[in-house]
């Protein structure tokens, strides 16, 4: 397993060290303990799940250090925390906040914090658009809702110049046409992820 995310990461163009690599790993190990309780996620198989869930979620990682990893990222509708307990520990810099309407998401996020030792990231039970918290710098989702309503329910919390980094299947073509004009889509990125056949991209927006 170890090899398998080792190769992955290589392939995206990633220098993890061997304490992220192992935080990573704990992270899938405390995935699969709490799915048989809390069903976090529908993917069962070990191997299914580093490709599927935490190869996936490390796909953005290079785009998101491209782009400029802020202070501050909120992943919405996290669930088990894909990408945004990735994302933390890539980013130790980075304060990640994620943010489920299922307490039990949110306290399993909490867990994996105490647990992997990782101070920058937060387990918020809440609905997004009554949350009250300081502004991000970065709003992520994967798989949260369309692109209408990821933008209208977190835009109150952008912080100035903020961008949201949508992840998605194929590109999503009809949801971005459905777009209000006070919302710029200014990049849609290609991803490519080892070890799955499926499309996968990012859709980059910002308020105009």
């Amino acid at each position: 397993m170890r090899d398998a995310l080792q190769a992955a990461a290589t392939e995206l163009g990633l220098e993890l060290n061997d304490s992220q690599l192992d935080q990573l790993l704990a992270y899938l190990a405390l995935l699969q303990k709490w799915n048989k309780v809390y069903n976090l996620t529908a993917v069962r198989d070990p191997a299914q799940m580093l490709s599927h869930h935490l190869v996936d979620s490390l796909s953005v990682v290079a785009p998101l250090k491209r782009h400029g990893a802020p202070a501050r990222l909120m992943d919405v509708g996290a669930g088990g925390g894909l990408p945004g307990v990735v994302i933390a520990i890539c980013f130790p810099e980075t304060d990640v906040s994620c943010v489920d309407a299922v307490a039990k998401k949110a306290t399993f996020i909490q867990q994996v914090a105490a647990e992997l030792k990782l101070p920058n990231l937060h387990g918020v039970h809440s609905r997004v658009e009554a949350l009250e918290t300081e502004p991000f710098g970065v709003i992520t989702s994967r798989a949260f809702a369309s692109l209408v309503d990821f933008t209208r329910l977190t835009r109150q919390h952008l912080a100035e110049g903020a961008v949201w980094m949508a992840m998605k299947g194929q590109h999503p073509a009809d949801e971005m046409a459905a777009l209000p004009a006070d919302v710029d889509v200014f990049h849609v990125e290609q991803l490519a992820v080892p070890g799955l056949d499926a499309q996968r991209c990012i859709v980059w927006m910002r308020p105009r």
